[in-house]
This record gives structure tokens, sequence and C-alpha cells, in this order.
């Protein structure tokens, strides 16, 4: 796997991380806890963008930042989940896989334009 995506799902992984922790620290330890994950969150965030399009490193944050947020408000912090919320969570998974397809498409064509 290319490493430019490996540092895509740590930033989304942290980004749940300290979204977690914006919900449960309550002592200055663990809001030191959470800087620092935010600033880790933010390192890997810009490394991806070195290899990888902005646009489609900062969509998929967002909508995995998005999803995650709102079923761990679901399952941890007993939110409510109806079908109106079901419905938007799919779009936002519809247009972050979208983009990443049209990425694919503009990576080929630049290849071939190359080749040629």
């Amino acid at each position: 796997m290319n490493r430019s995506w490996f540092y895509v799902i740590l930033t989304c992984l942290f980004e749940l991380v300290w979204v977690f922790g914006f919900n449960t620290a309550y002592l200055w330890w663990h809001w030191l806890l959470v800087v620092a994950v935010i600033l880790l969150d933010f390192h890997c965030l810009s490394k991806a963008c070195e290899n990888l399009p902005t646009g489609t490193v900062y969509a998929i944050f967002a909508g995995v930042g998005t999803v995650g947020t709102s079923l761990m408000d679901v399952f941890l912090f007993n939110g409510e989940m109806g079908l109106a919320k079901v419905v938007f969570i799919i779009f936002i998974l519809v247009g972050v896989i979208g983009l990443k397809l049209a990425d694919n498409q503009i990576e080929e064509h630049s290849r071939e334009d190359q080749v040629a």
C-alpha cells in the first residue's frame, strides 16, 4: 500500500480519537493528550497530502470524521440515529468513494499521457 494512504488511514483514526477525547476529557492531562493527538493527526494529514490530491485526502478525512463521530455519538454517548441521519451518512460515503474513483481516473489518464 502506498505510504500516503497509510497516512490517510492514520489521520482518520487519530481524528476519531481526539473527537472521543473531547467528549471524555476532564483532567488537564487528558486535554494534554487530546492536543497531542490533534497535532499528530494534522502531521499525518499533511504527510498524506504530499503525494495525494489534497481535496481527496480532506474529503476522506472529513467524511470518516463525520460518519465516525455520528456513529460514536450513537453507540458510545447514547445519541439518536434516525432514517434521515442514515440517508445522509450514505450520501457522505458515496461522495467520498466517488472522489476516490474520480481521482483514480485522472491518475490513469495522466499516466497514459506520459507514456504517449
